[in-house]
């Protein structure tokens, strides 16, 4: 019986050489025990347990193409820069579907001791630094890891030296342009070393409104000691854009690990955090917002698995959600019997705007230490009734009055955002995404 995964094994079987080809030696090394890690695989119709709302295996079954033969897809660049953010220098490199192409201004203002170029180039440049981090971090044992390593020809790889700390963010802009259904495989791996700072901020955009995509992206992040890291994953693309995006982090000892994702606009959307903290006194923040309407989905599931003592975690997700959309977070919590005095904090608040909205929670803990301090929580519920009154009572028209207290309502999230200039960028967004003016939402109002 055919699946979802048979047609893109049956590609790999049937174009190895192809792949190969279009690839680099280090990336190609992995994708037989990819394969083999997908014989007799299946794809979660609603995640391991049953929870998620999102069928990976309906996600992966349409018959997308695969620019597997390198094909030059013209993108756009120029459009990528709607998603500049006013009065942040960054440094800005372009993934055009699943080809990386630096800016002029990359190349000529990246600092010494910071490296950012393709994944397949730096794996013939860099070949024993790449093969000693790639697929170490990201499990193929999971198989959806499994299919992008199999399939992957190019990515990002980023790395900066040890006590390097750049001044200004870093900014990847995904592009997705074609003129038929297209699935861009991507891999990014993140190399930050002792004592080095890095904030990265990742945009996904999708052109041709109407065609179908599909981003399926694997990150892998390496935190020595006393590294920092910090990733700002901002999603607006279309409602006929589909993006599986798993990210997978280790900590090393008084490292910091924090990532804020953004999902304003797009079809269907699976993400997922796993972070390992293996030395003490690491940090790691998870945060996220969604504002779903028509019938968008949006799935946030994220695992820290705290290995290591005296080290603090926190979460906090919200959603808005409206018309038919629909929403899920599935947090885990897990601390180990060698973990005391760990400090992890979880929290899911939601708003459902219209009856037809759905949002699914599931927070867990797993505890197998007594000397720790942990909690976790999630709520779900509508606008609060007397501060809307009060605010009418004041004079503030009733859709004006909505808008103000959801994006209130998401301010929490914002100010985890440590670059001032992005802060504000969000609020912008979410203001825009809230009153229907932001990108292809015009005419996906929330009810008001």
């Amino acid at each position: 019986m055919k699946t979802s995964l048979t047609q893109y094994t049956d590609l790999y079987d049937t174009n190895r050489a192809v792949i190969d080809e279009g690839s680099a030696p280090v990336l190609n090394a992995l994708r037989p025990a990819a394969r083999e890690a997908l014989a007799g695989a299946s794809l979660p119709e609603k995640g391991d347990e049953g929870f998620e709302i999102t069928s990976v295996n309906s996600m992966l079954a349409p018959n997308y193409g695969l620019n597997i033969s390198r094909i030059n897809i013209p993108v756009d660049v120029a459009d990528t820069f709607r998603c500049d953010v006013p009065n942040m220098s960054s440094l800005m490199g372009v993934v055009a579907n699943d080809k990386f192409v630096p800016t002029a201004g990359l190349l000529r203002n990246l600092p010494d001791g910071v490296t950012v170029m393709s994944l397949a180039e730096a794996a013939k440049a860099y070949p024993d630094r790449v093969a000693s981090l790639y697929g170490t971090i990201a499990p193929i044992s999971n198989p959806v890891v499994a299919l992008d390593t199999m399939l992957v020809q190019d990515g990002v790889y980023i790395r900066v030296e040890a006590g390097v700390k750049l001044d200004r963010p870093l900014q990847i802009v995904n592009v997705l342009q074609s003129s038929v259904p297209l699935m861009a495989v991507r891999r990014i791996l993140i190399d930050v070393d002792r004592d080095a700072d890095l904030r990265l901020l990742l945009c996904d955009h999708s052109r041709n409104v109407g065609m179908d995509y599909l981003a399926l992206q694997v990150t892998e992040a390496s935190l020595a000691p006393g590294a920092r890291l910090e990733i700002y994953d901002l999603e607006e693309s279309t409602a006929t854009t589909n993006r599986l995006s798993l990210t997978y982090v280790r900590q090393q000892e008084r490292s910091a690990f924090l990532a804020n994702t953004t999902t304003l606009l797009n079809g269907t959307t699976r993400n997922r955090y796993n972070v390992d903290i293996l030395g003490e006194r690491c940090s790691t923040g998870l945060y996220g917002m969604a504002i779903g309407s028509a019938k968008q989905h949006v799935d946030n599931s994220t695992v820290i698995n705290h290995r290591a003592p005296r080290s603090v975690s926190n979460q906090l997700y919200r959603y808005v959600l409206d018309d038919d959309a629909r929403g899920a977070f599935e947090g885990l919590i897990e601390v180990f019997p060698d973990a005391p005095f760990t400090e992890a904090f979880q929290t899911n608040n939601n708003i459902l705007a219209s009856t037809g909205a759905q949002m699914h929670a599931k927070p867990q803990l797993i505890i197998n230490n007594d000397d720790v301090k942990c909690s976790h929580g999630a709520t779900t519920g509508q606008l609060n009734r007397e501060a809307l009154f009060y605010m009418r009572s004041r004079g503030i028209p009733e859709a004006e009055a909505r808008t103000m207290l959801m994006q209130a309502f998401m301010v929490d999230v914002i100010n985890t955002v440590s670059v001032e200039a992005l802060r504000d960028r969000l609020r912008h967004l979410v203001e825009k995404r809230f009153d229907g003016t932001l990108g292809a939402c015009e005419t996906c109002r929330l009810h008001q």
